[in-house]
């Protein structure tokens, strides 16, 4: 009765890619078994609607464990892969993890498989880099929890790159992280149409986001060789406990590092009058060269890479006669300090999240009455 119900709701188009689904789970499941995958068997995903880890499973022709489950024909080749991340309830982890995936301004920060020890680009995380050269749909799920799933939207993959990160046993490490922006533009996602339709996403998406080899490319400071294991594992720390201030709390923060670097009159801009400068400083009259020169200073506590469509909104921003800086807890693109540098703009210096735990570190400032 369950299987009757299912094909007379089922469009004609699916039923098709119905049929042989039940045929291949004919051989995997008994007859009772095979009823309830029936029941189960869904065509669409809808966004912001919760299925169950089986709804996905079965739908998608994935495994039942892991958060990258890619589903491949008979030739190995990929045909879909799905991501599940509990990244919309980091603001409940992020004390026991601060490099918990996160979702900001609509970009999913996914870290790759691999909790200890440095992090390989291969297996599953290898899969995710298929995205690149063809449009491979990838559907995204956060975790609700008790195996319940909320259907964030198709992901398109922006880039991918190594970061330094503390591990479950106060190791430092190089990961892998991966940055997705979630197009839940469109509401609804038939299963079979999902490639056609991540085809279209990715031919409109990369003209608006102007996604090239320069904005997919991270630009990284590396740990100093020079210095001793100790130290650059203290820097990484400091970075690690910036990833958990309230990002209005980081304004302030930097306010004092400011300070501490010989600016005067430097003050957080209100929050409802920042118009994209976060604080505002001169510099102090001992420095002869730059004497009361005003510096403006964009502030973010993001995860996600800083690229060139931020620097030049901020230049934008910047009043005529400043001078601008911008602070992030994450990293920049290639083409964000290739903005900054441009040779016929007001230059912006940019200070990573590496650089500036430098500064807190040679401070000495005590960051914890930030958190």
């Amino acid at each position: 009765m369950t299987f009757f119900l299912l094909v007379s709701h089922a469009s004609h188009s699916a039923l098709s890619a119905i049929e042989r689904a039940l045929k291949t789970l004919a051989a995997r499941f008994s007859l009772r078994s095979l009823c309830r995958v029936i029941s189960l068997m869904i065509t669409e995903f809808k966004v912001d609607e919760k299925y169950t880890n089986d709804q996905i499973r079965f739908a998608l022709n994935v495994e039942n464990l892991g958060g990258i489950r890619p589903s491949v024909d008979a030739s190995k080749n990929l045909n879909h892969l799905v991501i599940l991340t509990a990244a919309e309830q980091y603001e409940r982890n992020i004390s026991e993890n601060p490099y918990h995936d996160r979702i900001e301004n609509n970009v999913l920060i996914y870290t790759a498989q691999g909790r200890t020890g440095d992090q390989e680009i291969s297996g599953r995380n290898k899969r995710i880099l298929e995205q690149y050269s063809a449009p491979i749909p990838f559907y995204g799920f956060s975790n609700e929890g008790r195996q319940t799933y909320t259907f964030l939207g198709l992901l398109e993959l922006l880039r991918h790159f190594q970061e330094y990160q503390i591990d479950k046993k106060n190791v430092l490490r190089k990961v892998w992280v991966f940055e997705f922006y979630i197009h839940n533009e469109i509401p609804t996602i038939p299963i079979q149409n999902a490639k056609d339709i991540i085809a279209a996403i990715f031919k409109e998406s990369r003209k608006i986001h102007e996604i090239d080899r320069e904005e997919r490319e991270v630009v990284l400071v590396e740990p100093s060789q020079e210095i001793d294991e100790t130290a650059n594992y203290e820097v990484e720390e400091i970075r690690s406990h910036l990833l958990q201030i309230n990002p209005y709390r980081f304004e302030s923060l930097v306010r004092d590092i400011v300070e501490s670097n010989g600016f005067i009159n430097v003050s957080v801009t209100p929050r409802s009058q920042d118009g994209g400068i976060d604080v505002n400083g001169y510099v102090a009259d001992f420095n002869y060269f730059f004497s009361k020169t005003h510096v403006q200073f964009q502030v973010k506590r993001w995860r996600h890479s800083v690229g060139s469509v931020e620097i030049n909104n901020f230049r934008g921003a910047l009043h005529t006669t400043a001078k601008g800086v911008f602070v992030t807890t994450s990293h920049f693109t290639k083409a964000a300090i290739q903005e900054a540098e441009h040779s016929v703009k007001p230059c912006i210096s940019v200070i990573d999240g590496f650089r500036f735990s430098k500064l807190i570190k040679e401070s000495a400032l005590n960051i914890n009455k930030y958190l």
